[in-house]
């Protein structure tokens, strides 16, 4: 589509109005447990987590140059709130430090900081999406028969001090209940059903999101169950509970504001320093997921959505909310609906705001199990066997980084995790340079009877390489003829240069001729000499 034909509206390009309005409406569906959720296991009064979510999406939104990603509150901020609410000992004092977050969020936007995102590999992005989906399909087992005791919904499978995923499925196989297993089959079924090319083809149906007929669904079995069969009916943890107050003033009061008096905490500033690093590192790697799920492959400018998601978190701490940042399962849920453009994080913080205020009850109907089987739909998206064997075609060097990234999320946490797979993928880079260090060529000369042996380097020389050209150096044989051809190099360590100048001090005691070919230019010609090398061409 041109620019000529595209509908803007307010700055908004409307000409995928129907998939973001989709892509909004699914995402606010499984963001209202999961904000009630991660707010409870945080520490935090739960309506926290409703005013994070709702501020990610209409204040983040608004700001973002991110045509995908949606943000609000997320598991990977769970452990450092509820650290600094305890340590500081009250929610106020809280809030006033995820304020200053929020400035140095803006302020690490300004100073560039964004540009950390561009170091990420490309395999570590994708092994922390499937690890991402590996664990949601894991985590929904327990819902999908009618356990819940899970609600954060933690990207961990173990967690120390709780209830760890082999212990609930094992506690769910004795509780299960028969009405969540119905409501779980008949959802996966209408998944099912609803990508069958003959549905997807429909004029009416294809605009129908599958994730909206299966809260529909789960909601009105639910209900006809408790009609006729009230004992059997799912209630409590086994469907959302999002507060519900009873008068307008009752509704104020589920606002918190922060303690200002508390400026002179020297642990207001430490926490605050720790929710903008991890909020941070969260958004950034998010956002280069969210890209890399971007049927349009667009780019999100990294700086800015720093200053995004500080203006977030400003206002969040502001009114009451708990931190917030880019989250992927979110954004992966609306992206697998149909969004396009940012309008569906707007929708998405619209229609939180719209429906707790005046909906609350109705909301409070949806069962667990609709929603885990639309995360578990999406963990399938995420993890699909042919993303794996796309990266395992990439060559090895790229799998195992991505592997081991899947593996360690699966077995600590996601900035754990994603750490530990940049280790391997650094070591791959590394290991890479290592051996493309240079090329050598070996030929006889027949003029002087003798082994040509022809070195080409590098662009750039390392001191990696160093290990490499010393072993090549070493293996030279006697009464042969060594040329190191450095013209097309733009950098040598001085490492390397002493190293070569080493040998070709001893290299006519064993009648070997080196000739080192320079690149004469003149910028580089100022490196060397800033090496305080003296480079020799020996005969």
């Amino acid at each position: 589509m041109t620019n000529t034909q595209k509908k803007v509206f307010f700055g908004l390009d409307l000409s995928n109005i129907q998939g973001d309005i989709r892509g909004g409406a699914i995402s606010f569906l499984v963001a209202v447990p999961l904000c009630l959720g991660i707010a409870l296991a945080s520490g935090a009064p739960l309506f926290a987590g409703i005013i994070a979510g709702i501020v990610g999406g209409l204040v983040v939104g608004a700001f973002s140059r991110s045509s995908l990603s949606i943000s609000g509150p997320e598991a990977g901020l769970i452990i450092v709130t509820l650290g600094a609410i305890q340590a500081l000992g009250s929610f106020p004092a809280f809030l006033l430090a995820t304020c200053i977050a929020g400035l140095l969020q803006i302020g690490l936007g300004f100073a560039k900081a964004g540009m950390v995102s561009n170091f990420f590999p490309s395999s570590v992005i994708k092994g922390m999406l499937a690890g991402i989906g590996i664990i949601l399909i894991i985590k929904q087992l327990p819902h999908l028969v009618g356990y819940d005791a899970d609600a954060a919904e933690g990207l961990a499978l173990f967690q120390p001090g709780g209830f760890n995923i082999i212990e609930q499925l094992h506690m769910a196989i004795s509780q299960f209940s028969g009405v969540a297993i119905l409501i779980s089959i008949l959802s996966l079924a209408v998944f099912y059903i609803w990508e069958r090319p003959t549905l997807r083809q429909h004029p009416i149906i294809k605009n129908v999101p599958a994730a909206l007929v299966v809260v529909v669904l789960g909601i009105c079995i639910n209900e006809l169950v408790r009609s006729s069969f009230p004992a059997w009916a799912l209630r409590g943890n086994h469907l959302v509970q999002l507060p519900v107050p009873e008068s307008a003033a009752a509704f104020l009061n589920l606002f918190t504001f922060p303690d200002f008096s508390q400026w002179n905490n020297p642990l207001v500033y430490t926490s605050a320093v720790a929710i903008a690093l991890v909020a941070s590192l969260e958004a950034l790697l998010a956002i280069e997921a969210s890209d890399e799920l971007d049927p349009l492959k667009r780019k999100t400018p990294t700086n800015h959505e720093l200053k995004a998601q500080g203006i977030g978190n400003l206002v969040s701490g502001m009114i009451g909310g708990i931190p917030l940042t880019s989250v992927i399962v979110r954004s992966s849920v609306s992206i697998n609906a149909g969004a396009r453009t940012k309008l569906a994080a707007l929708v998405h913080g619209t229609l939180l705001l719209v429906c707790v205020v005046t909906l609350p009850t109705l909301l409070n109907k949806m069962p667990w199990a609709s929603l885990a089987s639309i995360l578990l739909v999406t963990g399938y998206k995420l993890s699909r066997i042919d993303i794996i064997k796309g990266v395992f075609a990439e060559g090895i060097e790229k799998f195992i980084p991505f592997l081991v990234t899947v593996i360690a999320i699966l077995l600590t946490d996601l900035l754990t995790g994603i750490a530990i797979g940049m280790v391997a993928g650094i070591f791959f880079i590394l290991r890479a340079h290592y051996l493309n260090a240079h090329r050598v060529r070996t030929n006889w000369d027949s003029d002087s009877d003798r082994t040509h042996i022809y070195v080409k380097l590098g662009d750039h020389v390392s001191f990696l390489s160093k290990a490499r050209l010393m072993k090549l150096l070493k293996n030279v044989p006697d009464n042969s003829i060594l040329e190191i051809d450095a013209t097309s190099s733009s950098f040598i360590d001085s490492d390397v240069i002493q190293a070569i100048r080493n040998f070709g001090m001893a290299a006519n005691q064993r009648n070997i001729q080196l000739v080192f070919l320079e690149n004469r230019d003149e910028d580089f010609q100022i490196r060397y000499s800033r090496s305080e090398v003296e480079l020799e061409v020996f005969d």
